[in-house]
């Protein structure tokens, strides 16, 4: 089964007289609709604009896996931890807040931030926060979100190139830019497709195309 939300349909946030314009795919602050609260182990999946010099200041995080695909600009990360990191784009960032941990999220450039953020529930709580930075993450090319039991995979495809969408139990697409058909279903910047058992399906270029790819496992691993 494939269910197809709209960029438009995504719920607004953020704060436009501080810089911030937030898109979110799931209920998210207060924005909430006890149908749509999560896909399989994702819980949150963010479209994030910050203008320059904007950004979010330090806040709490607990038992959350947070990846970061930053789309045009530079993030700057800094956490309690002692991680501070320039995040560009092609760049994978994951924080594990685990049993707990404070960041900061800022646009420190002088152009506009574009990014992805994207929470998965742990498979268990607690432990201690981790953190990655991945660079020039490579196009089909999986990263394995272990704590999370979820599979990434960064598929950049052509004008009229194929990929393969994984055959698994939950699969959720969100194209970063360009279009894609998905079976019957054309999709462009902004839009997601929530898969269900899916099997022998198959990503098409439009146009020059960006898709992230999760691959998680039956909904009911996570409760």
């Amino acid at each position: 089964m494939i269910q197809v939300r709209r960029g438009v349909e995504r719920y607004r946030g953020g704060d436009a007289d501080a810089g911030i314009a937030s898109l979110h795919a799931f209920s998210f602050g207060p924005h909430y609709d006890p149908h749509n609260l999560r896909f399989g182990a994702l819980i949150a999946c963010n479209e994030e604009r910050l203008a320059p010099g904007a950004g979010f200041d330090e806040h709490p995080h607990r038992d959350t896996e947070i990846v970061t695909w930053v789309v045009e600009g530079e993030l700057t990360h800094r956490d309690s931890a002692g991680h501070e990191t320039t995040v560009r784009p092609g760049d994978l960032q994951r924080l594990s807040s685990a049993g707990g941990v404070r960041h900061v999220e800022r646009n420190s450039g002088a152009e506009p931030l574009c990014f992805v953020q994207m929470w998965l529930a742990p498979l268990s709580h607690g432990g201690d926060p981790a953190y990655e930075v991945v660079r020039g993450i490579a196009d089909g090319t999986p990263y394995a979100l272990a704590r999370a039991g979820a599979m990434l995979h960064v598929r950049r495809l052509a004008d009229g190139e194929r990929t393969a969408v994984p055959d698994a139990a939950r699969v959720y697409v969100h194209v970063v830019r360009g279009a894609v058909r998905l079976g019957a279903q054309r999709l462009a910047a902004g839009d997601a497709a929530r898969i269900t058992d899916a099997e022998g399906l198959e990503l098409v270029g439009l146009t020059r195309a960006e898709c992230l790819l999760w691959e998680m496992p039956p909904e009911s691993v996570h409760g």
